[in-house]
């Protein structure tokens, strides 16, 4: 009898642990705790191989390999204060100062075309310089545009089968201003993202499919004469399309980035100790940083960034499927499509799947406007898992690590005088 009954005993205590995860897995904080692990896990990687990747440049540049990377900790812990400054913010709040996000965005936009503004590659007019500051305006039109969509959309949520009520306010002049002073700088790759935010934050909406169509075609014929009327966007075509192979002219970047992913192989040359990094590949930290995490870490690396980014558009997925709230379903659905997006676009650049068109790895690669930004972007979704139905009543309910560890060491102490 005891040799029937042991597997069984067995079989009932996996089960019951199965049952204890699944459980676990549907507990109100899962989205939030998500989220804040994903984020953190991205952030950190990144630092690191901001670290690996910059480490000749900066050394060239700055006389220190640790020069980047120092500015790059610096940006992350203010993305980090950004973060729990928005994750503190009730959803309500960020209704109220959604469209008022967007403007201050658009307004910061229109200082790129003022003495303040300086043009970037190949003509771009994308950055605003205030004394040592430096700012990019348009990472901050990403947010406005989802938080503004979600709240313009969600007053109108009766009335969305009404192409009217779609297009005033929110895409005329709301989204057209937004878009429009980026593009008029010329910044093509942000432009992409911003109109993939619109999409994201419409179809989340339930806006008919019928007029994405509609809506689709103007911006497509707008891309289509960025890329015509200019020589620059032609000749990455043609890298892309393999017409242009001179790895020492307009093709070098995509061809060298090719090659660090050729190098590292299935397991990587390790940490470190990438060939391309020592000039050969421009933009190694920033536009080109997964070439560079494929060289040292090989597919084990490069998986591991998919599954993160995956892992983040889930954690998305369960907080819009999880809320109640419309305003809440679509900010999230907006703020999701930017980052998968645009991490899609940079990923599928590096590896020639797509035309480089200048967009970083989101809380990856180096840079001051878009990490911060993002991590604020993540804050106001770790703000609205938080209020997710029984999610800030489990976190009350739970004590702080800092707590726990106070109330050991009092015990401790209680201890002590006890016995003695």
């Amino acid at each position: 009898m005891s040799s029937t009954t042991a597997p069984a005993r067995q079989t009932a205590r996996g089960t019951s642990r199965l049952h204890a995860w699944v459980e676990r897995f549907d507990s109100p904080v899962t989205t939030y705790y998500l989220l804040l692990f994903l984020t953190g896990a991205l952030v950190v990687f990144g630092l690191i191989m901001v670290l690996s990747a910059s480490a000749i440049t900066a050394l060239d540049t700055d006389g220190s390999a640790y020069a980047i990377f120092a500015t790059q900790a610096v940006y992350a812990a203010i993305g980090v204060v950004a973060l729990a400054v928005a994750s503190r913010i009730p959803a309500g709040t960020w209704r109220r100062l959604a469209v008022w996000v967007l403007l201050a965005g658009i307004a910061l936009q229109l200082l790129v075309f003022t003495p303040l503004g300086r043009g970037g590659f190949q003509g771009n007019r994308n950055w605003v310089f205030i004394g040592p500051i430096s700012i990019q305006p348009s990472e901050a039109i990403k947010v406005g545009l989802a938080l503004a969509g979600g709240a313009v959309l969600a007053t109108k949520r009766r009335h969305l089968r009404e192409l009217g009520h779609v297009l005033v306010p929110y895409l005329v002049p709301l989204a057209a201003l937004g878009v429009g002073t980026v593009a008029l700088g010329h910044d093509l790759g942000t432009v992409l993202i911003l109109g993939a935010v619109v999409a994201g934050v419409l179809f989340a909406a339930g806006i008919p499919v019928r007029w994405f169509v509609i809506a689709g075609i103007p911006f497509l014929g707008a891309v289509v004469a960025f890329v015509l009327t200019s020589p620059n966007r032609l000749g990455r075509f043609d890298v892309w399309l393999g017409r242009d192979t001179d790895e020492w002219g307009v093709a070098r970047q995509s061809i060298h980035g090719r090659y660090a992913l050729a190098d590292g192989g299935w397991l990587g040359l390790g940490l470190g100790q990438s060939r391309e990094k020592w000039g050969l590949l421009s933009e190694a930290h920033n536009d080109f940083i997964f070439a560079i995490i494929g060289e040292e870490l090989g597919l084990p690396g490069t998986l591991a960034v998919l599954l993160l980014f995956a892992g983040f558009a889930f954690a998305c997925y369960r907080l819009v499927s999880r809320s109640e709230d419309f305003f809440v379903r679509v900010v999230t659905a907006g703020v999701m499509t930017w980052i998968i997006v645009q991490a899609l676009v940079n990923i599928g650049a590096v590896i020639g799947l797509l035309p480089v068109i200048g967009v970083p790895l989101p809380l990856v690669s180096s840079g001051g406007s878009s990490l911060i930004t993002t991590m604020g972007a993540l804050g106001i979704l770790l703000s609205f898992a938080r209020h997710e139905p029984g999610c800030r009543e489990a976190l009350s309910a739970r004590p702080s690590s800092v707590r726990r560890s106070l109330a050991v060491v009092s015990g401790a102490v209680r201890g002590r005088r006890g016995r003695s």
